[in-house]
């Protein structure tokens, strides 16, 4: 009689591919062989095409999970086009189904901050393992964290603490550190500059975390209270959390007329490059996008990826060729392509849409779900080409 372990290899991994990554973990229990193949598939190097991401979106309070394929991308073919998928996703042990607020990714893991603001969660979406961290003190909505892992590989959360007085004077944060070897918080006695002001989620790489950061130089006119602003200067800082320090500024790969009216949005490109999206209000129309060739705490070097001219592409929305700016992004260095998530409005709603925009005037647009009207805001993208893990979580 024939068994399930007796299925040949190649139909086994065909229904790997066709099973929700939050339910491998019942897939792979059924028997040893088809845990040993599964994680084969997962981690091997033949595992993951090219053409193929597996995304996690923050949308509507809740976590989704995106499957996006660009096999049929600049196909003269439509039909060779696989439109993406998304599916909201729940969190196990998560019974009362806690809003989210805001997620992070790093090495598989994925840390979630409630929107009540009573805890984190460390989720590891492939293994179904969940770990619940209390606060140090209370946490608060405009805390700031991170995600990464030391040389020995011992993950740990960066916390950057809110504080009203702090925040409006620009004097720096408090900084925590939560260790999961030893399952507790530290306050870190580091500051990177008195003035630096985080003014984005970071994004980790290679175990660190990468941040827009922001130093504003003031000085007090004669006779007013009010300081006057002197000078912007806006850069990259890595947070390294094997020495728990913060290495010294970054620059970023261009050079704003002002600062102020400028857009930035960073991003990976695949696991071992960042990527920079830079617009600016005097010149609206374009978008360019540059990505890493080195990226170390204490170094970083550039190269352009795409430069797109937003009035010359045929097909774009109404207003989005001057006032749309993405939320999230992540790149296709093979097809040369930029994915940008974003929302449209209509009569019967409003709709998560995702722009594929490439170089001679390639663009495609697709609605993958529906955002509450009460909401209108599109979701966030978690992570880029997230590949599973084996990091046990133990709460």
């Amino acid at each position: 009689m024939t068994t399930i372990s007796d299925l040949p290899d190649d139909l086994v991994r065909e229904i790997f591919s066709r099973v929700p990554l939050t339910s491998l973990s019942a897939v792979r229990s059924t028997c040893k062989t088809w845990n040993a193949l599964s994680k084969n598939q997962i981690f091997g190097k033949k595992s993951a095409s090219k053409n193929q991401f597996l995304e996690f979106m923050i949308t509507d309070s809740r976590v989704c999970s995106l499957r996006f394929d660009l096999q049929g991308i600049r196909n003269d073919d439509e039909e060779d086009f696989v439109h993406p998928s998304m599916k909201q996703i729940s969190i196990p042990n998560n019974d009362d189904q806690v809003e989210i607020y805001q997620v992070y990714h790093c090495d598989g893991l994925l840390l979630c901050s409630t929107k009540d603001n009573s805890s984190l969660i460390v989720w590891n979406p492939y293994l179904g393992q969940t770990k619940w961290i209390r606060p140090r003190n209370t946490f608060h909505r405009s805390d700031r964290f991170a995600l990464g892992y030391d040389n020995n590989r011992n993950h740990k959360i960066l916390r950057f603490l809110y504080d009203a007085e702090r925040n409006r004077t620009g004097r720096g944060w408090d900084i925590d550190v939560y260790d999961f070897s030893s399952d507790s918080w530290r306050v870190l006695d580091v500051n990177p500059y008195w003035d630096e002001r985080f003014y984005y989620s970071g994004v980790s790489l290679k175990g660190n975390s990468y941040f827009f950061a922001r130093e504003v130089t003031t000085e007090a006119e004669v006779g007013k209270e009010d300081l006057l602003v002197t000078d912007i200067e806006d850069y990259l800082l890595c947070f390294d959390f094997t020495t728990e320090r913060f290495g010294p500024r970054l620059s970023l790969p261009f050079n704003p007329p002002s600062p102020i009216f400028e857009y930035l949005t960073l991003s990976w490109a695949r696991d071992d490059k960042l990527a920079v999206l830079y617009s600016h209000y005097d010149t609206s129309k374009i978008i360019e996008i540059w990505i890493s060739t080195k990226i170390e705490p204490n170094a970083v070097s550039w190269s352009t990826f795409l430069t797109v001219d937003k009035s010359l592409i045929i097909g774009l929305p109404d207003g989005f060729s001057t006032f749309y700016n993405p939320r999230s992004f992540f790149i296709d260095e093979e097809k040369k392509v930029a994915v940008f998530f974003g929302y449209k409005g209509t009569k019967t709603g409003c709709y998560q849409v995702v722009y594929i925009i490439g170089d001679n005037g390639y663009f495609k647009s697709v609605n993958i779900g529906v955002i509450l009207n009460s909401q209108l805001i599109a979701g966030e993208l978690v992570c880029s080409s997230y590949v599973p893990s084996l990091v046990q979580l133990q709460d």
